[in-house]
């Protein structure tokens, strides 16, 4: 049984903690930079990382989920990246899962699929055959990826959006909830509607 440390007393540090628990693994603490928080479900909180309080032996995930906090933690913090993948997610043997993601329960991944580091596959969300999803994207909950979509690092998809096949979204945009994306999406783009439609773009472009 391994022994994970979760960064990020938060809703979604809940429930990586009980897919963990589902999983049988168990977890030694939660950092977190909020002095106010003390305990997550029944775990201690420990407050903010120290590496003297972080054994060499165990590993982590990052429980943010704001994908731009959650690539700055995961940069900062030297240390070995657990998946954390819900039993009742439906995964292809012929995929793939970077280190520091978070598969929930509901989740569908299609063969050939590859995902990159610390993405969040929320509730239900399906990513079909043949998909890239780059580090530190966040899929939401009841989103669909068809098939060949590439997602770019940073992107958010929001609750209950649709991607046609073969769509291209760039780095750090951002998908509004149950928008129908039917054209290729630049970095940094913010997208609503049906069909998708440019409304703006993210001024704080350097991340």
């Amino acid at each position: 049984m391994k022994n994970v440390y979760l960064y990020g007393a938060s809703g979604h540090g809940k429930v990586v903690a009980e897919i963990l628990e589902k999983n049988g693994v168990g977890i030694s603490g939660v950092f977190d930079d909020n002095p106010a928080v003390t305990r997550l479900l029944d775990y201690p909180v420990l407050g903010a990382f120290a590496p003297d309080r972080f054994p060499a032996a165990a590993q982590m995930v990052v429980t943010v989920g704001n994908n731009r906090i959650r690539r700055r933690i995961a940069q900062q913090v030297s240390a070995p990246f657990a998946t954390a993948i819900h039993p009742a997610a439906n995964l292809s043997v012929r995929s793939s899962i970077g280190a520091g993601t978070v598969v929930m329960a509901g989740v569908s991944v299609n063969s050939g699929t590859v995902i990159g580091q610390h993405a969040i596959l929320n509730t239900n969300c399906a990513v079909d055959h043949d998909c890239e999803l780059g580090d530190f994207v966040h899929i939401s909950p009841n989103a669909a990826l068809a098939g060949n979509v590439k997602v770019g690092e940073g992107t958010h998809i929001g609750i209950g959006a649709c991607v046609i096949q073969g769509i291209i979204i760039g780095r750090w945009a951002t998908i509004g909830a149950g928008t129908v994306v039917i054209t290729d999406v630049p970095d940094y783009a913010v997208i609503v509607g049906n069909p998708g439609r440019i409304i703006k773009y993210r001024k704080d472009q350097e991340v």
